[in-house]
This record gives C-alpha cells, sequence and structure tokens, in this order.
C-alpha cells in the first residue's frame, strides 16, 4: 500500500483529509493488536499527535487493542501534561516509556566492511541493531510509525526507519550511529538523503525488520506563527514513503540565502527546549547560513540543564562543546566518553570550532555553568527585551539601532544555508 497526498494550496493538507487517508490504511486489515509509535513531545510540530489520536480512536472503535510507545531515543519520558496537549483522547496508561537502556533485543549487526564503504573508511567498527523488544513482539498485528520527515544534523532528513532504530534503540546503535554521523561531517549530510547514517538504518531495516508489519506515516510540515501546516502525508511500507517525503521536505524545510547571516537570533520554546541537547539544533541548523566571524545568539528561556539524562549531563558539563579536534582527542584518553558515544558526538555537533560565537540567553542556568561548557552567556530578560521573539518576525530584521539580524522562531522545523558557503 502506498497512500501520498500532497497540499493543493499553502494552507496544507485539512485534518479531514488527514482522518480519510488514515482510515483508508486501515482498511482491509484484521487487526486485534496494535503498536503506535509516534516521536515524542521535541516534535510537537509534526502533527503526529493528531495522526497518533485518531488511529487511537479508529483503531479502538474496530475492537482493537493499541498501546502507545513515544520514540524517546535518549530523551526523558513524556510527562502526562504533554501527552495530554500532543495526544488528545489518549488515556495516559496506554502510553509506554521506552527505556533505552534496558528494553532492547539485538537482532543483527551492520558489518564493519560494509560502515567502512558507506562511510568512505572513516568508521569500520560492526554496529550492533538493537530495538526496543515491543518492535519485535509478535503480537502485535501492526506496528504504525509516524513522524516528521525534516533536516537532521545526523542523519541528513529524520525519520522512517530512524524512529525504530534510535528513537526505540538501544545503546549501542544510538551511540555509534552519531557518532558515525560526527566522524563524516554533519555540513556533509544536513538536508541530504543517502547518509552513511541513513544507510546504516536502511541496511538494519531491509535485513532486520523486514518480517516485521511495519506502517510508516510520515509528514513534512512547517509551523508559521506556531500553527502546524502539513504539506504532505506519505503513508506506505518500505523506504518509498521516506524517499517521496525527503522530495517535499527538502522544498519546504530548506531556506537558502543570498548570504551569509552575520548575527543570527533563534528563540526556543520553552515547552519543547529544556536542554542543550535539544537546544543546540539552533547551531545545528544554522551553522550553514551564520558567516565566519558571526554571532549565533540563541534565546532558550525553558534551558535548565544540558544532557536529558544525569549521565549525559554529567558528561557535557565535564568537557563543554570545546571542537571537533579536542573532542577526538579526549574520546581517545578518557573511558567515560568512550562509553557514551552519542555524548561525544553529540559535543562535535554543538561547537562552532571557532567559526562563530555561540551565546546562550538563559535564566534557569548560571553564568558559570554557561561559560563552562564554552558558550557565551546572556541574561534571558535582558536579551529577550533588546530581541524581543514577541515581535521579531521570521528572517531579516532591522533593529532601531540600525543593526541588522535573522530571526527563526523554532529551529527544529528548518535548515538554512548560505548559497555562497553551499556552492563553494
Amino acid at each position: 500500500m502506498q497512500l501520498f497526498f500532497r497540499e493543493e494550496d499553502n494552507a496544507g493538507l485539512s485534518a479531514e483529509t488527514i482522518k480519510s487517508a488514515l482510515l483508508e490504511s486501515l482498511e482491509g486489515r484484521q487487526l486485534r493488536k496494535v503498536l503506535i509509535v509516534p516521536p515524542d513531545f521535541t516534535r510537537f510540530h509534526s502533527n503526529a499527535g493528531y495522526i497518533t489520536s485518531t488511529y487511537y480512536e479508529a483503531l479502538v472503535g474496530m475492537g482493537c487493542a493499541v498501546d502507545i510507545m513515544p520514540a524517546l531515543g535518549t530523551h526523558e519520558p513524556m510527562s502526562q501534561e504533554q501527552c495530554a496537549v500532543m495526544f488528545k483522547g489518549i488515556p495516559f496508561e496506554k502510553f509506554i516509556t521506552h527505556a533505552w537502556r534496558k528494553d532492547t533485543v539485538r537482532i543483527g549487526e551492520a558489518p564493519g566492511e560494509f560502515l567502512s564503504e558507506i562511510s568512505e573508511g572513516l568508521w569500520d567498527e560492526p554496529i550492533a541493531c538493537e530495538v526496543n523488544k515491543r518492535i519485535m513482539d509478535e503480537q502485535y498485528d501492526l506496528i504504525i510509525s509516524p513522524g516528521q520527515v525534516v533536516p537532521h544534523e545526523v542523519i541528513g532528513m529524520a525519520n522512517h526507519a530512524k524512529n525504530l532504530f534510535v528513537g526505540c534503540g538501544g545503546r549501542e546503535i544510538i551511540n555509534k550511529s552519531h557518532m558515525l554521523g560526527a566522524v563524516y561531517g554533519m555540513e556533509r549530510v544536513m538536508g541530504k538523503d543517502y547518509s552513511p547514517v541513513r544507510k546504516l538504518l536502511d541496511y538494519c531495516s531491509e535485513n532486520f525488520l523486514k518480517d516485521r508489519p511495519i506502517l510508516y506515516v510520515l509528514t513534512v510540515t512547517t509551523a508559521p506563527g506556531g500553527q502546524i501546516h502539513t504539506h504532505g502525508l506519505f503513508i506506505g511500507e518500505g523506504r518509498s514513503p521516506l524517499t517521496a517525503a525527503i522530495a517535499l521536505a527538502q522544498e519546504k524545510n530548506i531556506d537558502f540565502l543570498e548570504r551569509g547571516i552575520k548575527k543570527c537570533v533563534v528563540y526556543l520554546d520553552p515547552e519543547e527546549f529544556r536542554s542543550t541537547w535539544l537546544g543546540n539544533k539552533a547551531i545545528y541548523r544554522t551553522r550553514m547560513a551564520i558567516a565566519d566571524g558571526g554571532e549565533l545568539i540563541v534565546l532558550a528561556p525553558g534551558v535548565n540543564r544540558f544532557g536529558e539524562d544525569e549521565e549525559v549531563d554529567r558528561l557535557i558539563r565535564k568537557y563543554g562543546y570545546c571542537g571537533r579536534l579536542k573532542t577526538l582527542e579526549l574520546f581517545k584518553t578518557n573511558a567515560d566518553l568512550k562509553a557514551n558515544m552519542g555524548a561525544a558526538a553529540h559535543l562535535i555537533h554543538g561547537s562552532s570550532d571557532g567559526r562563530f560565537n555561540i551565546t546562550y540567553a538563559v535564566d534557569k542556568l548560571s553564568k558559570a555553568e554557561v561559560e563552562g561548557v564554552y558558550f557565551k552567556y546572556a541574561d534571558y530578560s535582558e536579551t529577550a527585551e533588546k530581541y524581543n521573539p514577541q515581535k521579531l518576525i521570521y528572517g531579516w530584521n532591522t533593529m532601531p539601532d540600525g543593526e541588522e539580524i535573522y530571526f527563526i522562531p523554532n529551529p527544529a522545523l528548518g535548515l538554512w544555508i548560505d548559497q555562497n558557503r553551499f556552492n563553494a
């Protein structure tokens, strides 16, 4: 089955069109028990909340038992309040928390020879393919994997098999896939298909999940003014939905700029971004647009920590965002970083390598904490008074003093590239 829908106008697909497509995808299926694996609250604007709730209502109406397991990866579990906001109408007891350290099973391994081939010789260690044990549970007649295809710093374009092998994956595949992406270089992959990490997950999917009844439900969205616009909906088995969604996401979620940005201001919604682990999307998605010697100001009123769990938070505080070469040097000589490759990769991604300055404007972290991880510190209230996110418009703004800035209200929904740097 392949059900592909694209918007007819800039308003996006209507809720009625989306619901009709979802119901059509269930036609003719004899289902007793279904597992839905949506993204978590950090992908609120994916429209996966509405999709999951619609499926839940329809399946329960068919007399089917339904479990919901958000694809957390290493993120903190969703709260009852977040579930109520994102997944309207679904009882909280239906949600299962993915425990990436203990609830996974090994289902195969990608060989080192293959990894060396796809990484141009930069990585030659085998990687174990691990997923949450429920993905392999034959009690489920269908596994529905909704999610948003959008530019991503590790894999190039997010979602599809990433939702299962990283969002519902175990320690090794999460850590090593992130390190594979970091070693290969994020600026070589962002916004593109067939990155080394994508090829790894395609391999795992084709070889180890081919007998599982997985239905991908992929969206391409934007959120101007905070309102979700679903530009495309791609439903089906196999890789075809991803290929089609990537083509549309490259059109809708990549902004090519005519010149580099000297000062970029990015706002992080406090309900969505509470750590630099997530908030550093402000860095990943703008780094190809910021001019050498420029500045990135991150307005982060909700950020109160660095890592999403205690161990990763400790490692970020210990080593900081000290640059790619320094992090690789530390990785070779420190056992705690070797045991947490995902954290090491994150440290590489979160540095500009001295090319531009990164300032975090916060009120829940101290100056010493922010500067301790090699970012510049600014007081949130003072910075937001000057660069008021409620008054700035998306894109280029000229301030009262004549200063020109580029404002991005949500970095998770796109990728910004200086056309001249891209061409070079």
